[in-house]
C-alpha cells in the first residue's frame, strides 16, 4: 500500500513524474486548440468564401472525420515507436496543416485541410500512454482525468483567445494569422516537447505488441468481438460519407461517394486479413496465462465512451442553438451559457479519474453512467416555461456525470494491458467520435429533446452492459522483457 503522501499528486510540482503530467497535458491542450481553431473564426470564414449554410456543415463534420481512424493509426504508432516521438511528430504535422488552412484561397482547399486536421484529435491517445506509463494505479486514475480535463479545454481557449487575436491583427485577413499563429505554437512546442520529456521513468521498459497493425487478442471468442467493435467505427465514417453526398449536402459527387464507400469496404477487408494474420494462434493453440487479457474489457470501454464522450461532442455542437431558440437569447448570451458545459472539463474529468482511484473503477463508472442518463432525461424536458438559471444549472449537472464519466473511462485504460495501452486508447477515442456522429445524426432527424432522451436511454444500455460485462482491474498485469524475465505491474 502507498502512504497518503504518495498517493496525492502536488499540482504545483514541476519535476519528475509531474512535470510529465504538465508538459502532456499542454501538448494535449495545444492539440484541443489547434483541433477546433475554427469553431470561433466561423463567421469571418464565413465572410471570406461567401460559404452556404451546408458549406458550413460540412466544415463541421469534415473536422471529425479523419479523428476515427487517425486515433486508431496514432494508438497503433505509439505503442511501437513511443509517445515522446509521436507527440512531436503530431504537432509538426498539424502546423503545417494549420497552415495550409490559414491560407487557402478556396472552399474545396479549406475543406480539405479541415479534413487533414482531423488527424489533430489523435493528440489524446499518445498522452494516455505516456501518462500511464509515468504513475502508479493508484495515481492512474487522477493523473489522466487532469491530463484529458486541462487538455480538452484548449477547445474552450480558442472559444475564448481567437476572436480577439484576429481582431488584434485586424483587417479582413485577422482570422488567417490567428489561426496561422495556433500553428507556430503547436511548431515550437513539437520542439520543447521533443526534448523535455522520456517515455517511461529511468529503468523502466517501455513494452512493444509483439505485432503490429492490429490489435493482439488472447482467445478467439475475443477475435470474434474484436471484429464486431470494428464494423460501427466504418459505419460512422459511411454516414459522414452519406452527410456529404449528393443526397445530403451535395459535397461529393455520386461517382466520389461510391469510390470512398468502396475504398471503406476494401480498407475493411484488409484490417479483417491484418487482425487474422495477427491472430490466427489462438485457433490452433492455447494463450499462455501471464500473456492473456479480456478484450471484453476493452469493448465495454468503447461503448462507455462512446456515450460519455459521443455525447460531449454532440451536444457541444448543438447547445448555444438550443438555449437561442428555447429561451430567445442573442449568440452571444447563448454561446457564453453554453460554454459552461465545455468549462466543467476542468474539474469533471480529474474528479472522474479521481473517484475512480479511490472508490473503485466499476462503482464509479455505473455511478457516472446512471447520473449521466438522468442528466439527460432532464434535459430533455426543458422548455421555455422553465427559468433560464435552472436550464443552466441542469445542463452543467449534466456535463459534470458526462467529463467524470470520461474521466472514469480512462481510469482503466492503461490498467488492462501495458503494451497495448495506445490501441486501447485509440480504440475508445474512436468510439467518442463515433458517438459523436451517431448522436449528431439522430439530432438531424428529430428535435432536441428526443435527442437528448436518444442519449438518456443509450446510456441506460451501457450501464446495464458495465453492471454486467465489467471487471474490476485487479492484482497485477504480466509484461515479458526481451531476455524473458517477467515483469508484474500493479493494477490496484
Amino acid at each position: 500500500m502507498m502512504g497518503t503522501s504518495e498517493s496525492k499528486l502536488n499540482l504545483f510540482s514541476f519535476s519528475g513524474k509531474m512535470r510529465i503530467l504538465h508538459l502532456s497535458w499542454f501538448a494535449f491542450f495545444l492539440s484541443f486548440f489547434v483541433w477546433f481553431n475554427h469553431a470561433p473564426l466561423l463567421g469571418a470564414i464565413r465572410e471570406t468564401f461567401n460559404l452556404t449554410d451546408g458549406q458550413v456543415k460540412a466544415l463541421l463534420i469534415l473536422n471529425v472525420a479523419l479523428t476515427i481512424p487517425a486515433r486508431i493509426v496514432v494508438g497503433m504508432l505509439v505503442d511501437h515507436f513511443g509517445p515522446r516521438r509521436m507527440y512531436s511528430l503530431l504537432l509538426v504535422i498539424s502546423s503545417f496543416l494549420c497552415f495550409g488552412f490559414a491560407f487557402a484561397d478556396t472552399f474545396e482547399r479549406i475543406a480539405l485541410m479541415r479534413f487533414l486536421l482531423g488527424f489533430v484529435g489523435a493528440g489524446f491517445v499518445i498522452g494516455i500512454r505516456m501518462v500511464g506509463e509515468w504513475f502508479p494505479a493508484k495515481q492512474v486514475g487522477l493523473a489522466e482525468g487532469i491530463y484529458g480535463g486541462w487538455g480538452n479545454f484548449g477547445s474552450a481557449a480558442a472559444a475564448m483567445i481567437l476572436p480577439t487575436l484576429a481582431l488584434l491583427y485586424g483587417g479582413e485577413d485577422g482570422w488567417r494569422y490567428a489561426i496561422a499563429t495556433t500553428g507556430v505554437l503547436a511548431l515550437i512546442y513539437s520542439v520543447v516537447y521533443f526534448f523535455s520529456v522520456t517515455d517511461t521513468p529511468k529503468g523502466s521498459t517501455y513494452f512493444k505488441p509483439k505485432k503490429s497493425g492490429g490489435m493482439e487478442v488472447t482467445s478467439k471468442s475475443d477475435f470474434f468481438l474484436y471484429l464486431i467493435m470494428n464494423i460501427p467505427m466504418y459505419a460512422a465514417l459511411s454516414v459522414l460519407t452519406w452527410k456529404l453526398g449528393p443526397t445530403n449536402l451535395n459535397m461529393l459527387s455520386e461517382g466520389v461517394t461510391l469510390l470512398i464507400y468502396m475504398t471503406l469496404a476494401g480498407i475493411f477487408i484488409f484490417q479483417t486479413i491484418r487482425i487474422y494474420q495477427i491472430n490466427n494462434h489462438v485457433f490452433t493453440t492455447v494463450v499462455p496465462e501471464i500473456d492473456r487479457y479480456s478484450f471484453k474489457q476493452v469493448a465495454v470501454l468503447d461503448l462507455a465512451y462512446f456515450v460519455t464522450f459521443g455525447s460531449e461532442l454532440a451536444v457541444v455542437s448543438m447547445l448555444p442553438l438550443f438555449f437561442m431558440d428555447t429561451f430567445e437569447l442573442t449568440p452571444v448570451t447563448a454561446g457564453l451559457l453554453a460554454s459552461g458545459y465545455a468549462f466543467m472539463n476542468l474539474v469533471a474529468r480529474p474528479s472522474g479519474g479521481l473517484f475512480s482511484d479511490k472508490l473503485g473503477r466499476k462503482k464509479t463508472l455505473l455511478v457516472l453512467i446512471a447520473g449521466l442518463a438522468i442528466g439527460y432525461f432532464i434535459l430533455g424536458n426543458i422548455t421555455s416555461a422553465w427559468p433560464l438559471w435552472l436550464a443552466v444549472i441542469a445542463t452543467m449537472t449534466c456535463s459534470f456525470f458526462v467529463q467524470s464519466g470520461e474521466g472514469a473511462v480512462f481510469a482503466i485504460v492503461p490498467l488492462i494491458k501495458r503494451r497495448l495501452t495506445g490501441q486501447i486508447a485509440g480504440m475508445a477515442g474512436a468510439y467518442g467520435n463515433v458517438g459523436a456522429v451517431t448522436f449528431l445524426t439522430v439530432l438531424s432527424f428529430v428535435e432536441p429533446q428526443i435527442f437528448f432522451w436518444v442519449i438518456g436511454c443509450s446510456a441506460i444500455a451501457i450501464f446495464i452492459i458495465v453492471a454486467f460485462f465489467m471487471e474490476e482491474p485487479k492484482g497485477h498485469m504480466a509484461e515479458v522483457l526481451p531476455d524473458g524475465t517477467v515483469q508484474m505491474i500493479e493494477v490496484e
